[in-house]
């Protein structure tokens, strides 16, 4: 009597198994929604947001929410070592033209390291590295950063906005503010969820 053929059944439950696994991996990692735009309202962990693009939208931040106000800084502060976040437009030499320049503070180094599309502008990039280098140049500081997979040339010009983080608190989430949340969580239901908001202070539009 020929061996019944136990291999597919192994095959097919392995292979349920890795779904499980792949599904839970993916449900337990939400996607995740970019605002910017003008706190309306603050209603306890509710925020009504007018996004830039005009449209209105609800946040509720975590109860463990962390705030941070961005606040104007100078080019000087850019040294060699800083951690730094440069929103720029890609040039034909392969430089990048720096729109904001965002200061990160020492315990957040290596945030989101790496180098990628953004949407401050239509084609405008995103790089999270290190300074390795700053000269002055004709238009502006030269700025070198290396990340993990490679390196950019970077042109600040004199009147390139310059910001850096502050370890805040909720008092400067206030109607008028404005805001930007990198990473606002789409739960199942629609809704919106932030753990961390980064707040314009005096009148500041974080400009990344």
């Amino acid at each position: 009597m020929p061996k019944p053929n136990t291999w597919m059944p192994r095959a097919v439950a392995a292979a349920f198994a890795t779904f499980i696994a792949v599904s839970s991996v993916s449900a337990q990692q939400a996607p995740t929604v970019r605002i910017r735009g003008t706190i309306a309202n603050v209603d306890g962990n509710m925020l009504d947001i007018k996004t830039r693009e005009g449209s209105d939208v609800n946040v509720r931040m975590t109860d463990n929410v962390a705030v941070f106000a961005v606040v104007k800084t100078e080019l000087s502060e850019i040294k060699e070592g800083s951690y730094i976040g440069v929103t720029a437009m890609p040039e034909p030499d392969g430089t990048q033209r720096a729109i904001a320049v965002h200061i990160f503070p020492e315990n957040q180094r290596g945030a989101a390291e790496g180098f990628r599309p953004w949407d401050a502008r239509a084609n405008s990039t995103m790089t999270n590295a290190t300074v390795t280098q700053t000269v002055k140049g004709t238009d502006g500081q030269n700025i070198t950063v290396k990340y993990k997979d490679g390196e950019k040339k970077v042109v600040v010009s004199p009147d390139t906005p310059i910001v850096s983080f502050v370890a805040s608190d909720r008092s400067e989430i206030k109607p008028g503010a404005k805001l930007i949340i990198f990473g606002a969580a789409k739960k199942e239901d629609g809704s919106l969820e932030a753990n961390r908001v980064n707040v314009g202070r005096d009148g500041i539009t974080p400009p990344m």
